[in-house]
C-alpha cells in the first residue's frame, strides 16, 4: 500500500473538496513495467489489470492515464474497484516518491 497526497487538479477538487484526505491504493506497476491502454483496458506487462471510464460519478470528463515505462521513483496505483480513482486516469497518474507519505501492508 502507498499512501499519497493526490495531485492538484479541478477534478479532484469537485470530487474530494479544496483539501482531499490522503489516498491509500495498492502499489500494481513499478518502475521499468509497461503500461498500455487498449480501449478502456489497461494493462502492466501485458496483464489488464484495469477499465477506465469516460466519466466521473460526477459526469465529468475522466482522461486516460499515462502509458509507457515507469519512470525511476515512481508506481501505478490502484484499486480493484469498478470505480476507483487512480493511476488509470491522467488526473492521478504515475505517484513519484515525492508525493509519497508512507506505505503499509493491507490486513484484510
Amino acid at each position: 500500500m502507498v499512501f499519497f497526497e493526490p495531485p492538484a487538479s479541478s477534478l479532484i477538487v469537485q470530487h474530494f473538496g479544496e483539501k482531499p484526505l490522503i489516498f491509500g491504493k495498492r502499489a500494481l506497476g513499478f518502475p521499468g513495467d509497461e503500461v498500455r491502454h487498449v480501449g478502456s483496458e489497461v494493462f502492466i506487462n501485458h496483464r489488464r489489470i484495469a477499465r477506465t471510464k469516460p466519466r466521473s460519478r460526477l459526469g465529468l470528463e475522466l482522461l486516460s492515464g499515462p502509458e509507457g515505462i515507469i519512470p525511476e521513483n515512481c508506481y501505478y496505483v490502484g484499486t480493484d474497484h469498478i470505480d476507483g480513482f487512480d493511476s488509470r486516469y491522467a488526473a492521478i497518474g504515475w505517484v513519484c516518491i515525492g508525493q509519497i507519505i508512507g506505505t503499509g501492508k493491507a490486513i484484510l
